[in-house]
């Protein structure tokens, strides 16, 4: 065996059906007093009512969370946290409210509960994504990492289909890219492999069966153990890419990762063939064509141009993509990115 080095997460995972009604006591064992709870202006509603009751430990509620973690949006609820005195804040929602609260905590280092309600797996990673003047980037932290997560499937029931599947998909990105992380060790691709095979099975019967509440804590499990693996290990090709895509075209974050994953995991199928031979066997191999196959049987979507993204950007959009480019098992150029995402624009499947 290799020599490795692992860091496990230090975060508070709490996990079960109608754990999310505890959340006070995650909030006072933080020795926090004020808490600013935060939202999408979808989930508005919901956030008022777990601010009720939390009642004397809430400040109120900043619903202005949006996709892809404007900087301009922080800066607004940063002024909000200053105007309550709150300290701590609590995420309730999917990737972009868990995306604000990231970004809060990184410069102010104000403590973080985040109750997910998709399956991003972003709570557990020390990675922010934000986006200024049009790019995407990240950075890396041990602020950014929230302290407690509350994972409660009875949160997940309401969850449309559709979001269920893109944003299951969008965590599985994280486990593929885990398997052939130029840092992975052997406990990062246990959690990989199981995180995957969680989704394999759980997708297809939250289709049929969306209010499935075995199928909804298995799918919850999966994006716990998938985004610990995206916190544990660095990424590659995909995440740049998606980062591209949603940071300089607005493209839909989930949705992006899901069409993207067939094509990417093909591009180092090759390169990276021991690395992902039991992925590849868990989807009826190989990788790029097994991925796209479980995502036409789920209804994802399978083309870019679906979401508004034209055939003239892919030129910008491949060279944008190779500069500073992520480790990647198979070298990258801006040639074989733009025939990469031409044939995710025309959502042709990957050989």
């Amino acid at each position: 065996m290799k020599s490795f080095t692992y860091t496990g997460s230090p975060a508070r995972i709490v996990f079960g059906s109608g754990r999310s009604n505890d959340v006070a006591s995650s909030v006072e064992a933080l020795g926090c007093k004020q808490a600013l709870v935060l939202a999408t202006p979808h989930q508005k509603s919901d956030a008022e009512a777990l601010s009720e009751r939390l009642g004397a430990l809430s400040v109120g509620v900043f619903s202005g969370a949006v996709m892809h973690t404007p900087v301009e949006v922080t800066e607004t609820a940063l002024k909000v946290v200053a105007e309550t005195g709150a300290d701590c804040v609590v995420s309730l929602g999917g990737g972009s409210t868990t995306g604000l609260g990231k970004a809060i905590a990184y410069r102010t280092d104000l403590p973080q509960v985040v109750i997910p309600t998709t399956y991003a797996g972003s709570e557990v990673t020390p990675i922010l994504g934000q986006t200024e003047g049009g790019r995407k980037t990240t950075v890396r932290n041990a602020s950014i990492l929230p302290e407690v997560v509350i994972y409660d499937p009875d949160l997940t029931l309401g969850l449309p289909v559709g979001m269920s599947v893109t944003s299951g998909l969008n965590a599985m990105a994280h486990a593929v890219e885990g398997l052939y992380a130029q840092d992975r060790n052997p406990v990062s691709t246990l959690m990989a492999l199981d995180g995957l095979r969680a989704f394999r099975d759980s997708l297809p019967v939250l289709v049929k069966s969306p209010e499935d509440t075995d199928a909804r804590a298995q799918a919850l499990y999966g994006a716990w153990l998938c985004g610990t693996v995206l916190g544990t290990v660095g990424m590659a090709l995909h995440h740049k890419i998606c980062h591209t895509l949603g940071g300089s075209f607005d493209t839909p974050h989930a949705e992006t990762h899901a069409v993207m994953l067939p094509h990417t995991a093909a591009f180092n199928a090759e390169a990276a063939k021991t690395e992902l031979a039991a992925a590849a066997e868990l989807f009826g191999g190989p990788i790029g064509g097994g991925l796209w196959d479980f995502a036409k049987s789920i209804g994802a979507p399978l083309s870019l141009k679906d979401f508004g993204l034209s055939e003239a950007d892919l030129d910008r959009a491949a060279d944008i993509a190779v500069e500073t480019p992520y480790w990647n098992p198979r070298p990258i150029d801006s040639s074989s990115i733009r025939t990469l995402l031409q044939n995710a624009w025309e959502g042709v499947r990957p050989d």
